[in-house]
């Protein structure tokens, strides 16, 4: 798999998110500045409560632009077995029924899956759960996960 093509697709996916967040902002702000949702009475909240939208919507925009600007700054290294796991590594776990997955570690705000080469890799974030466990181990090191139905013993495969 291909960190640097993997690196893209967060990019342009966090972008497309950025413009639907800016646009529907828009949207909502159109909706509460315009003539016809001026309030006639106290009951009458339709303005109020598209004002409302467009700031959260702003707010999730913002904080799409700072996730973008992050990864956007992301530098790609060689794994250092002496570093251990750090951002930008790929990471490939497998559970005690030897079921396989594959991890893309960056900066946070960008949990998605992604696809590269028919297979799925989940993008992580150095806060999530398993981001935590994952840093600073290495190649051969066993992580426990506790989940909701118990805990899950994860061996690290390999780490690109």
């Amino acid at each position: 798999m291909n960190k640097t093509e993997l690196l893209k697709q967060v990019i342009a996916r966090l972008e497309d998110d950025l413009l639907q967040a800016q646009q529907a902002a828009l949207t909502a702000y159109e909706t509460a500045t315009h003539e016809e949702n001026i309030a006639e009475n106290k009951y009458d909240t339709l303005g109020l409560e598209a004002s409302y939208l467009a700031t959260g919507q702003a707010r999730r925009a913002a904080a799409i632009r700072q996730t973008l600007a992050n990864w956007k700054l992301l530098v790609l290294r060689a794994f250092d077995p002496l570093l251990g796991i750090q951002l930008g590594a790929l990471i490939e776990l497998s559970d005690d029924e030897d079921r396989r997955q594959c991890l893309f570690l960056g900066p946070d705000g960008a949990a998605m899956k992604l696809q590269q080469d028919g297979q799925s890799i989940q993008v992580i974030g150095p806060q999530a759960p398993l981001g935590l466990i994952l840093i600073g181990k290495t190649v051969g090191d066993e992580v426990t996960l506790h989940v909701a139905s118990g805990v899950q013993l994860l061996e690290i495969l390999s780490v690109d």
